[in-house]
């Protein structure tokens, strides 16, 4: 009888990682990074590019609520994109598919610089987010059949670390420009969005596709199963479990990211701060909550490697939600909102890192993009309707309230993680 192959021991050590470890790392860290320098960049410059397109003030009511139209038609197309892509990921591999998600987002970013009217500029984002939310999913499966399993905290903590420093360089590019640039040329900030499609010639030279997708691939003779096995079975209670905790987590965020910015704005404009100064104060507030919400994936890291994914998911949630609540309860002044509370929420949004590599494992090899990309990212059709939603009811420059009431989201996303599978 033939002894059974003895496992490949993982690596413990940086210097054990293989070269195709490091390469897969790369490109889903660079990856990311321009994921959350084009996630961003509208909205830093939201306001006042959708005043000039609508030729109009920022009294004028139709300025929120095309705001909101805009990051709504993103969110969608972002939830789209993940389970669009994520079923290329499994059928085409991991590396093709995370080229032409890089592809599409860096071409479609580059033309909102040339958007003459709102929906126009709503288009693009649409595709470019489609492009973005693929990307999370394709990138996610990459790692975690790649990189040691031991591994898996800290590497979720690392890959979300890379969009907070993708962000915080469009701050500090956004700040940087307006400070040198006319008022009215916000709209030029998009160009730099083009950048990452030279990713894509490294992506495809240098990593390979994962052995664990291509045996999956070969045992079944090429015929994968269809998406629909994401509702049968075993499978069908994860499903249904992430999608509720992704959409109530997914929408308390977007929310508490697009109206901070513009709350931040208002009480600026409500303290007479020149125009010119504006959008460097929001852009270092918007810094400070990056940097926080770095030092927060690394906390919700360790959460996780001490106590498991699900406890750590729980205890992030319900910072994130008192954060909220705490911030917004009582009128709040620019520098403590800025300098305090945003920051203490960036922490806990490090609770969205620990999905990166909890997720994709959950699920089969040939469903795992598909399963990670719709169940992560269906959840930000509701962050668009909640954006939409709270763009009409809100009464108008009155972001506070929507924000408050977003902080019970995030509580509900607390409950409903405590029902979320196990680590795999």
């Amino acid at each position: 009888m033939t002894a059974a192959p003895t496992p490949a021991r993982e690596a413990t050590r940086l210097s054990e990682l293989s070269p195709q470890q490091w390469k897969s790392g790369a490109a889903a860290w660079l990856g990311w990074m321009f994921d959350g320098l084009e996630l961003h960049l509208y909205t830093l410059v939201a306001a006042p590019l959708v005043i000039q397109l609508l030729a109009t003030t920022a009294a004028d009511p139709q300025v929120k609520e095309k705001s909101a139209f805009i990051q709504g038609a993103f969110l969608a197309g972002w939830a789209l994109g993940g389970a669009f892509f994520g079923r290329i990921g499994d059928l085409l591999g991991r590396s093709r598919a995370l080229s032409l998600t890089v592809l599409t987002y860096a071409i479609c970013t580059g033309l909102c610089a040339f958007a003459q009217t709102w929906w126009q500029l709503m288009i693009f984002r649409f595709i470019a987010a489609v492009g973005i939310g693929g990307e999370w999913a394709v990138g996610a499966s990459l790692l975690s059949e790649t990189w040691p399993k031991a591994w898996r905290p800290w590497m979720a903590a690392v890959l979300q670390t890379g969009v907070n420093i993708g962000v915080l360089g469009g701050a500090v590019f956004v700040g940087l420009l307006m400070t040198y640039m006319p008022p009215g040329s916000e709209r030029w900030v998009f160009l730099i969005g083009v950048i990452p499609a030279f990713l894509v010639f490294y992506i495809r030279r240098h990593v390979p596709e994962p052995e664990a997708w291509a045996k999956a691939e070969a045992a079944v003779g090429h015929r994968n199963p269809g998406a629909r096995e994401l509702f049968r079975g075993e499978v069908l209670s994860t499903t249904l479990r992430i999608t509720t905790v992704c959409a109530l987590g997914l929408s308390a965020w977007w929310l508490y990211l697009f109206w901070q910015t513009q709350h931040l704005r208002k009480i600026l404009a409500e303290a007479h701060t020149p125009a010119a100064e504006v959008t460097g104060l929001v852009s270092a507030a918007f810094f400070a909550f990056n940097f926080a919400s770095v030092i927060g994936n690394f906390g919700g890291g360790w959460l996780a490697k001490r106590f498991g994914n699900r406890p750590a998911i729980v205890v992030m949630f319900i910072g994130l939600a008192a954060s909220m609540f705490v911030a917004f309860i009582v009128p709040r002044g620019f520098s403590e909102l800025a300098w305090l509370w945003l920051p203490i929420g960036g922490f806990f949004g490090g609770v969205f890192g620990l999905f990166t590599m909890y997720l994709p494992p959950l699920f089969p090899v040939l469903l795992r993009t598909t399963g990670a990309g719709f169940c992560y990212n269906i959840g930000r059709l509701a962050a668009a309707v909640a954006s939409v939603t709270f763009g009409w009811l809100a009464p108008v420059n009155d972001f506070r309230t929507a924000l408050l009431w977003s902080s019970a989201l995030a509580a509900a996303a607390a409950i409903a993680s405590l029902f979320l599978p196990k680590d795999a």
